[in-house]
């Protein structure tokens, strides 16, 4: 599993259906977390965006209408821009079967929603950083 050094995580891809969470947590990783932030509603803008954006990590909604996102996190696999970029999902169903079929497809953690915006980004560290100590 690829990891990125902290030191270079920047460029966050956020995909959420919802506009009110996305709003939530463009305010997170932006104005809180002074992350470089693009904020898609789909999966499908997710494959568009991804490749030009070139982000450092993805957040991902699991429920989402058309492209859920354990099928956009697949699709994004696909694309050589994103081949390799760590995933965390960020969803309600936070069951420990949901989660272990999450880090199964891939990805390197699961935030609970809701989640809480002054310390989304302190999330986001704590799984990228445990993620490369491990590797």
């Amino acid at each position: 599993m690829a990891s990125v050094p902290e030191a270079s995580l920047n460029k966050v891809l956020y995909v959420e259906d919802d506009p009110d969470v996305r709003a939530i947590a463009e305010l997170a990783l932006q104005d809180v977390g002074g992350f470089n932030a693009a904020l898609c509603s789909s999966g499908q803008q997710a494959l568009e965006v991804a490749p030009e954006f070139e982000p450092d990590l993805i957040l991902l909604d699991v429920m989402m209408p058309e492209m859920d996102g354990p099928e956009t996190m697949r699709r994004l696999r696909a694309l050589d821009a994103t081949r390799s970029t760590p995933v965390i999902f960020m969803t309600a169903r936070i069951q420990s079967a949901e989660i272990e079929e999450y880090l199964a497809l891939g990805a390197i953690g699961v935030i609970p929603k809701p989640f809480d915006p002054m310390t989304l980004a302190d999330d986001i560290h704590r799984i990228v950083k445990e993620n490369t100590q491990g590797a």
